[in-house]
């Protein structure tokens, strides 16, 4: 590198390495004076929230709202149950379980289940797809009366696969009360 200086050209030696370091040096000032500057707005900005904190109800002098309890439903499913502290049943202690202390066993409701229908309706519908099978085996020669009966078996195979399984037993079975 030449600078003119006065007229004449001066020579500066310059060595490379310490150009980058200086270069180096000043880029990590800045960035800490940019991490500086940042930690400062984290600390304002978390002075600024508020912080969250339990107060019983004992200190605070208020009366709680009411009361939660974890419980199950008439199917057996968890449920949570709010129990409001101004019902005066509740308050005065009426509330009682509704168990028969005399009779525990007429306290369960049994019931039979039926699925007679059930049954009969895919015994039906199996004995329809043997009679089509059957059909289309006889009606070989007419291929119009052939489609038409495998279309009919498709309807009748895709029915049979809807109803011949639990899930469908079980929606569809009939319940009636024990004697």
């Amino acid at each position: 590198m030449s600078m003119e200086i006065n007229g004449r050209y001066n020579y500066v030696k310059t060595n490379y390495a310490e150009q980058q370091k200086t270069k180096y040096l000043d880029q990590m000032e800045k960035a800490k004076e940019t991490q500086k500057e940042e930690n400062n707005k984290k600390v304002s900005d978390q002075s600024s929230k508020p912080e969250v904190e339990y107060i019983s109800s004992e200190k605070s002098g208020e009366k709680p709202n009411g009361l939660y309890r974890v419980g199950e439903d008439e199917n057996g499913n968890r449920k949570i149950f709010y129990e409001d502290p101004n019902k005066s049943n509740h308050a005065d202690g009426k509330q009682q379980p509704k168990v028969n202390a005399d009779k525990p066993e007429q306290s369960e409701e049994k019931c039979v289940a039926n699925s007679d229908k059930v049954e009969r309706e895919i015994r039906k519908l199996k004995e329809k797809k043997q009679q089509l099978e059957q059909q289309i085996r006889t009606a070989s020669g007419d291929e119009k009366k052939v489609k038409e009966l495998e279309k009919k078996l498709a309807q009748v195979e895709n029915e049979l696969s809807q109803k011949d399984n639990d899930t469908y037993r079980r929606q569809n079975t009939t319940f009636s009360k024990a004697n």
